[in-house]
């Protein structure tokens, strides 16, 4: 059922991409790079920010499901939101992204609340030494549905379905997609935890210092976390580069889509091996080399891809040229996250101790979840200085990852 739940979030996901179809929606609701910017930091901060204050809560809950299936309910309901906005509201721009991100906001966050339960379950049913292969398994084939998901955006962005509806039909699949998700996951048979002591918001801050005064481990790996989440600054603005500034069609999203879901099934059989030979470490060292290049090839052929398409080309057919040459960026990024998905989740579950797991999920995830916000910045540093100085400063980062990756606990 874990398994499942994943091919079904996997194709939730590549329905409703936040660093391509999220970040395309808004732009052709003509939205600043501040608000494209916070697109996916909703998503993802969003998710990480309630987890301190989750685990408060459920450190003293034998069963953790029950908190799971609780916020399916409201994650579903803002879904439900999302597609009645965009399919009514689309007339009034201002109003309809207001309105979107309320919602996305809502679901980010219910999804924060899941997400300790989540892996708190993972970690009582899947044993440590077969934690690579289940997410491996889970991203693997996740990865062929998300690439059908994506197959479906083309197909339904280069239909003669007129916007907003083109997106409506979109944001309504990854809803259905989502729904069964959470379903077939609220289904699984959980052991139950021995009754730990309760906690509340005040204790699990206060314990903060402590925790990291006492865990060089997990010290080393809330920095690197913290430095990649920065770096991520300029994952939403890959799409509207593309679309803004190397003039590529608005039909290339579907394929940039398609590359990002793509390569996922193939780089997870990469990270799969690398994970049961090398560790959770090695990944993120590798994820991070692999990053580091995304921002410096958009930035290459932002300024060479017209002359590697050829100046004797007429100009559709050149930017068209160049949004394919464009996909190395997509490869590189997609590559990347796979394994940061993989590395990540596996290095924190085996530098956690059971008894503090809660704990240790809660605090990383939270303090990363407002780095996670560094997107917004991005937006704003692409107003003030442009695309390129956001992707400079995010390989910069990137590199900086790599080199403290060294600090980080090798796997047993």
């Amino acid at each position: 059922m874990g398994v499942l739940n994943g091919w079904l979030a996997s194709a939730g996901d590549g329905f409703l991409n936040s660093s391509v179809v999220l970040a395309g929606f808004a732009s052709r609701l003509g939205a600043a790079n501040t608000v494209i910017g916070l697109l996916p930091a909703i998503a993802q901060g969003g998710w990480m920010l309630p987890q301190m204050l989750v685990a408060a809560r459920v450190r003293a809950l034998p069963y953790k499901l029950p908190v799971y299936r609780s916020s399916a309910t409201i994650r579903i309901g803002a879904y439900v939101m999302m597609v009645g906005v965009t399919a009514t509201l689309w007339q009034y721009p201002a109003l309809c992204l207001t309105l979107f991100i309320a919602a996305l906001s809502v679901n980010a966050f219910a999804s924060g609340v899941a997400g300790l339960p989540f892996l708190e379950v993972i970690s009582k049913t899947v044993a440590p030494e077969r934690r690579a292969a289940f997410f491996g398994i889970r991203n693997l084939v996740g990865g062929l549905v998300a690439f059908a998901a994506g197959l479906g955006v083309r197909w339904i962005l280069g239909s003669g379905l007129a916007f907003p509806y083109t997106y409506v039909l979109i944001f309504s699949l990854a809803s259905l997609a989502y729904s069964a998700g959470y379903t077939v996951f609220g289904k699984v048979q959980e052991p139950p935890d021995d009754v730990q002591p309760p906690s509340d918001i005040r204790q699990e801050l206060r314990a903060i210092p402590q925790l990291l005064r006492l865990d060089a481990h997990f010290r080393a790996f809330l920095s690197v976390r913290l430095i990649l989440a920065f770096a991520s600054m300029a994952d939403p603005f890959y799409t509207v580069y593309a679309l803004r500034e190397l003039r590529v069609p608005s039909s290339m999203l579907g394929v940039f889509l398609m590359t990002i879901t793509g390569v996922a099934p193939l780089s997870n059989l990469l990270w799969r091996r690398v994970a049961e030979r090398k560790g959770s470490r090695r990944i993120i060292r590798y994820s991070a080399a692999a990053a580091f290049l995304a921002p410096l090839t958009a930035l290459g052929l932002g300024a060479f891809g017209p002359q590697l398409a050829g100046s004797e080309v007429a100009s559709a057919a050149r930017d068209s040229q160049v949004g394919w040459l464009y996909l190395t960026v997509f490869v590189l990024s997609s590559v990347a996250a796979q394994g940061f998905n993989l590395g990540h989740t596996n290095h924190l579950l085996n530098i956690s101790p059971p008894h503090s797991r809660s704990r240790y999920i809660g605090t990383l995830n939270t303090l990363v979840g407002l780095a996670l916000f560094a997107p917004v910045l991005g937006g704003f540093i692409a107003d003030q200085a442009g695309y390129g100085a956001v992707f400079v400063l995010s390989a910069a980062l990137f590199a900086l990852a790599w080199w403290r990756c060294g600090k980080l606990r090798r796997d047993a």
